[in-house]
């Protein structure tokens, strides 16, 4: 399905939504992306959010500024149990900056759910990513290398996650990350949820 420059491959047979209230979103979710600052769904989000809510194999392609991150993580946060605390959904990203900025974004939509979410990216303390993953996050955002490294020593457990999605996932194909992408891939469960974001 094609429009404004947006395609999203998984959403052919699904409706286009014109507002957040069609999605049967998580009351508390709603309240985050309303306090966001939404109003309305833009192009990317009201093709790309249903198909990631009904738990499909999803790619999404759009121009940055678009709201694509906000489309994986509303995605990513209604379909997460609240009250297991271990992590659900796991987004790559191909660099720190990025990483970080997906996770503000996860922190703040889903901050009447009390979503806990950390960045496990390089540069930043090791002690710190193992403390956090003890403490349990229902998701995790992080670059290749150092999820790679905490999902090796099993501080970062996959064998509940219901979503994986790679952002930029273009260029995270291409940078040299796909073998370590390729060997995250290998350890998750065999009917996790794929989606690619570009």
């Amino acid at each position: 399905m094609s429009s404004e420059g947006v395609t999203v491959t998984g959403a052919e047979e699904y409706p286009v939504f014109e507002s957040f209230d069609d999605y049967d979103l998580d009351e508390n979710l709603l309240r985050g992306i309303y306090s966001y600052g939404f109003e309305k769904p833009s192009a990317i989000q009201q093709r790309g959010i249903k198909p990631m809510l009904d738990g499909r194999d999803t790619i999404g392609q759009a121009q940055s500024g678009t709201g694509k991150t906000a489309t994986f993580v509303i995605g990513c946060l209604q379909r997460i149990n609240y009250h297991h605390e271990v992590c659900q959904a796991l987004i790559l990203a191909p660099t720190r900056e990025l990483a970080q900025q997906i996770q503000k974004v996860a922190l703040a939509l889903g901050d009447y759910q009390k979503v806990k979410c950390h960045a496990c990216i390089g540069g930043t303390s090791v002690r710190d990513d193992i403390d956090k993953l003890r403490d349990g996050q229902h998701l995790v955002v992080g670059t290749p290398g150092r999820v790679f490294d905490m999902v090796g020593k099993r501080h970062l457990r996959v064998d509940d996650l219901l979503a994986f999605v790679l952002d930029e996932a273009d260029e995270m194909l291409s940078r040299g990350f796909k073998d370590q992408i390729y060997d995250i891939f290998k350890t998750l469960p065999p009917n996790i949820q794929v989606c690619l974001f570009s």
